[in-house]
């Protein structure tokens, strides 16, 4: 079944978003608020699809390989919010047609096979436009060239529940898939200057930030390609996933003691019925560099908490409004020529000035508000001298 709504001819890219789901509908949110983009949104789920107001809605079984050929062929570019394991596939088609392509998987192995596809490629393959992966390569690799020689480079990033209830303080933001993934898989980092593997869950550290207190661990997926470009060039990277205290010693006890890192489709079916979804969520970012400049050892940071706020009418998220506005603006970059127009781009090559200045990276221009949803009430003015916005 397909139902297709005129399309205004106009616009002269063509993009297809293929799910519609929490973040597949931010994304056709931001994009159709905009207007620059004649849209298709694909889905397997025809409930899904009539929520949304687009120029095009095609049900589409994304399993279907013919199916989903027909539907990426003629078009400008493909963004995938589809499950992680859609990936490599959805990229292969859209290497053979010449379509760039975009998504938000923070899976390692995802990322590799693409970058293999993209030798020779006639179009944009650029993976991990989210959050983390995302833009925190963007701001990480800004804030270590800002020094003339790095020595260490700290990510950290949570998306927390405004208000946390039980013991892991914790309420689901986005996909549980997603989440036992970084939970159980290892992690790439830098260690004395050599590319390496640490365990998930190891490095628990204490945070405080703006004089909230917080715990950081070791998580899976979120440096996307950084790993590679600072290798032999930085001492140290890593990095780490931020949660409210306690919610490590219970993981710790979930999946190691109760060993269900080895039964991620039982611990899914826990997590998905006993932790609770909200839209009531905050980002929290803090990036540092360490190292030398003008032979004096200096550090630079950024840090922000990001909350939800309303697009055309409709209430997004704070993980919807990052991750939505990380893929919108890589779009937006390619599309206007400021990005390359074949083979693989990592997040590191955006610069992170051309990020802040686009119309959709602009909600990180602007970080530190605690206050309304969409209300920012005192931006950080030593995290924007620190990226020098």
């Amino acid at each position: 079944m397909t139902r297709l709504h005129p399309v205004n001819a106009s616009h002269p890219h063509r993009v297809l978003i293929l799910g519609a789901g929490h973040i597949g509908r931010a994304i056709a949110l931001l994009l159709e608020d905009a207007g620059s983009y004649t849209l298709t949104v694909a889905d397997r789920d025809d409930a899904a699809l009539k929520r949304l107001q687009v120029h095009s809605a095609a049900t589409l079984q994304v399993t279907d390989d013919a199916m989903l050929e027909a539907a990426i062929a003629g078009h400008h570019a493909v963004l995938n919010a589809l499950p992680f394991h859609q990936a490599v596939p959805v990229a292969t088609l859209c290497a053979r047609h010449g379509v760039h392509y975009f998504d938000l998987t923070e899976d390692v192995a995802s990322t590799r096979a693409i970058q293999a596809l993209a030798e020779g490629a006639r179009s944009a393959l650029m993976p991990q436009c989210g959050l983390a992966p995302g833009f925190i390569g963007v701001v990480g690799n800004a804030l270590a060239q800002r020094l003339d020689r790095a020595e260490a480079l700290q990510l950290r990033v949570g998306a927390l529940p405004r208000y946390p209830q039980g013991a892991l303080r914790y309420a689901m933001t986005w996909s549980t898939e997603g989440l036992i993934n970084e939970y159980c898989n290892p992690c790439d980092a830098i260690v004395q200057g050599r590319r390496t593997s640490v365990p998930a869950l190891d490095g628990l550290e204490t945070l405080l930030i703006d004089g909230v207190e917080y715990e950081a661990f070791n998580t899976s997926g979120g440096l996307g390609t950084l790993p590679q470009t600072w290798e032999g060039r930085v001492q140290q990277l890593d990095y780490k996933s931020v949660r409210y205290p306690g919610h490590h010693a219970i993981l710790q006890l979930l999946l190691h003691e109760l060993r269900l890192r080895d039964r991620r489709d039982l611990l899914k079916e826990l997590l998905d019925g006993a932790v609770p979804t909200t839209q009531q969520d905050v980002i929290v970012i803090l990036a540092s560099a360490r190292g030398q400049r003008d032979g004096r050892l200096v550090q630079e940071s950024y840090a922000a908490h990001i909350l939800g706020a309303s697009v055309r009418g409709q209430m997004l998220s704070a993980i919807q409004r990052t991750t939505a506005a990380g893929i919108c603006a890589a779009l937006d970059l390619v599309m206007a020529g400021q990005l390359p127009q074949a083979g693989f781009i990592g997040q590191e090559q955006i610069a992170l000035e051309d990020f802040l200045a686009n119309r959709f990276g602009r909600i990180y221009r602007a970080p530190g508000s605690v206050g309304d949803a969409g209300s920012p009430q005192a931006p950080l003015a030593r995290s924007l001298q620190a990226v020098g916005a």
